[in-house]
């Protein structure tokens, strides 16, 4: 496999989820029901017993520089994400383990002001995929979202073999937090590195654990 850098990786991550958005907007978001008309604004990314997204090492760091260099937020605004996160971790027990698929949490992406901090440029696949549908008939199909996980499984494998997971999206947060020392995603690159599989689906191992994304509105 070719051996890709981060920041070329982050390029192709980009590309890939814009034109997944492009998608969604053209042909299935027309039958959804608009956020603005939302009565609780924001309660799909914030209620703690509805979000399970999982992303990807590749992903967290597109959503970190994101954050870093958005204009809209304060440093201060800033820290307080990463500290949303380290608190997801700990008031929802938020840990790497097999079971992640089924580990639930507020995000801590969603602000009161902008709505999704990282909509235009770091939206996860899941969060991209839906939005607040009246009939079935009219939801895209959930292999949309597994087609576009696999590439982004192989972007990663590009640029970090075996040192990557699918985790809970706080827990990445805080593993990539860049006023973290690193030492705990240090550990974990050696666990992973050690796997004897390297090249292992992550994708099909989630789909044996009938990992499913909870739905969570898209935001405009």
């Amino acid at each position: 496999m070719r051996r890709s850098t981060e920041q070329e990786a982050l390029v192709r991550l980009q590309r890939l989820k814009r034109a997944y958005q492009r998608h969604m907007r053209v042909n299935y978001e027309h039958a959804a029901r608009p956020c603005r008309l939302c009565p609780t604004k924001g309660i799909c990314c914030t209620d703690a017993h509805f979000v399970n997204v999982q992303i990807t090492r590749l992903e967290a760091v597109a959503i970190r520089e994101t954050l870093l260099r958005t204009p809209r937020l304060t440093d201060e605004e800033r820290r307080a994400v990463f500290h949303r996160a380290q608190l997801a971790v700990e008031r929802h027990g938020l840990a790497v383990a097999s079971d992640a698929h089924a580990q639930t949490f507020s995000c801590p992406l969603f602000d009161a002001k902008f709505g999704c901090l990282v909509h235009r440029r770091a939206k996860p696949a899941p969060c991209i995929q839906h939005a607040c549908y009246e009939n079935w008939e009219d939801v895209p199909p959930i292999e949309l979202q597994w087609r576009v996980e696999r590439r982004i499984e192989r972007l990663n494998r590009e640029v970090y073999g075996a040192a990557w997971a699918w985790l809970p999206l706080p827990v990445w947060l805080t593993l990539v937090d860049p006023s973290s020392d690193g030492a705990q995603l240090k550990r974990l690159e050696r666990e992973w590195g050690a796997r004897s599989d390297v090249r292992r689906s992550a994708f099909l191992y989630r789909e044996s654990n009938h990992r499913r994304s909870l739905p969570v509105l898209h935001h405009r």
